[in-house]
């Protein structure tokens, strides 16, 4: 049980990576700033989405000792499961590129350097910690150092809040004013929410972990647990810039108008936490993604992997996180705007999500993958409802980006 409870760690870890980090802190901030407390329903309704699906990944692991990738190329075979692997490697990549720009952007911050100047060195860390270290000191060292971001739920209770208007956004409403805008935010709070990369990780690190059927129950606490988390402190990110930025009227067009945001609750200690805050999130990121992207391209090909493995005994899978990483930095160093990637990118992850959701559907109620553990019907509606909701977003949001709402 011990052991079990200590697993804990892998749906922080999931979370810090997956859900405060460069998307969600970006998207969150500029939300604030534009619409006050009004879109914090589509944060919690993409928290919802995602404590469904990624305990799904993690009972499908425990259940057929098979990731998400490695069922999926098992069901479907290589031909369909080429599809997804190609283009949300692509998408995964700009979203990298992002968190890699966010570090950059933070340690500029602190430093005053360009951001431009950082980019290469933050890749070459993220890589030297995959290379050196093994999954379980990714899991526990992520957790213990995230817990920095905490920052921001300081700052949102130190601030005079409107409880009865924080409650009301909870109910989705049409906005007031700039409507373009605001379901572009919409768009992108659950694209950075519901990101495909968190499936692959957690059901990967479930093999890893060498889950079996006993962990199904911890497994529902450690994917609730795990995203409700990640899910206040961007709601507590939302919260501060609705009470610092919007009265104000001023839009967040850059990291550096964001960098100011924990000022006014903790004074100058602020910029230097939202600093910290931002660098841990993108970093825990980056290793999340570039080990997703491993995973899921070495499962998906049949080639040995495994982070607990030493280097040279997987040399493909290592060779995938190399390459990705060596590429990520490149788009910030030629000075493309790291909120403009993230932008761009998490509008692409909502568009994409149709082909990473639909296997779920099929996966989950076949005795053949979970045995007795398939959905009820309560899971299959949220995957029928993601699906529905999927499509649409993919459906819009090209059209909302061309129209001008980013």
């Amino acid at each position: 049980m011990k052991q079990k409870i200590l697993q804990l760690t892998l749906g922080v870890v999931t979370s810090i990576g997956g859900f405060l980090e460069v998307g969600s802190i970006a998207t969150s901030a500029q939300a604030g700033a534009s619409f006050a407390y009004q879109l914090i329903w589509p944060v919690v309704l993409g928290t919802i989405v995602l404590i469904f699906l990624v305990e799904m990944s993690g009972r499908l692991a425990a259940a057929s000792k098979l990731t998400v990738s490695g069922a999926m190329r098992d069901r479907f075979g290589f031909d369909y499961f080429v599809v997804p692997l190609v283009t949300l490697s692509v998408v995964i990549y700009l979203v990298l590129a992002a968190e890699v720009g966010g570090a950059a952007f933070a340690l500029q911050l602190v430093t005053g350097i360009s951001y431009r100047w950082w980019a290469v060195p933050v890749a070459l860390l993220v890589w030297l910690i995959l290379w050196a270290g093994p999954f379980s000191a990714v899991e526990r060292w992520v957790p213990l150092v995230g817990l920095v971001t905490v920052v921001f739920l300081v700052g949102a209770l130190e601030l005079n809040l409107d409880w009865g208007a924080l409650a009301h956004g909870l109910i989705p409403t049409m906005p007031s004013h700039d409507g373009l805008h605001y379901w572009f935010l919409v768009v992108n709070i659950l694209g950075a929410t519901i990101a495909p990369y968190l499936m692959y990780f957690y059901s990967s690190g479930a093999v890893e972990g060498k889950w079996d059927e006993s962990y199904i129950g911890i497994n529902r606490v450690i994917a609730t647990i795990g995203m409700s988390f990640g899910a206040l402190l961007a709601v507590a990110v939302l919260v501060v810039c609705a009470r610092v930025f919007e009265p104000a009227g001023m839009r967040m067009e850059g990291y550096d108008q964001i960098a100011l945001m924990l000022t006014g609750a903790l004074g100058s200690w602020g910029f230097y936490l939202f600093a910290a805050s931002l660098f841990v999130g993108c970093l825990g990121a980056c290793l999340e993604i570039a080990l997703a992207v491993a995973y899921m391209t070495a499962q998906g090909l049949g080639w040995r992997w495994g982070q607990d493995e030493e280097p040279r005994k997987v040399p493909r899978f290592v060779l995938v996180y190399t390459v990705l990483l060596a590429l990520a930095p490149w788009l910030i160093v030629l000075g493309v705007s790291p909120l403009q990637v993230t932008s761009m990118s998490m509008a692409l992850t909502a568009a994409t999500l149709p082909v990473a959701i639909i296997p779920f559907i099929v996966l989950m109620n076949d005795p053949v993958y979970v045995g007795k553990h398939t959905n009820g019907w309560i899971g299959n509606c949220v995957v029928l409802f993601t699906i529905v909701m999927a499509c649409i977003l993919a459906v819009v949001t090209i059209p909302l980006q061309l129209l001008g709402g980013g």
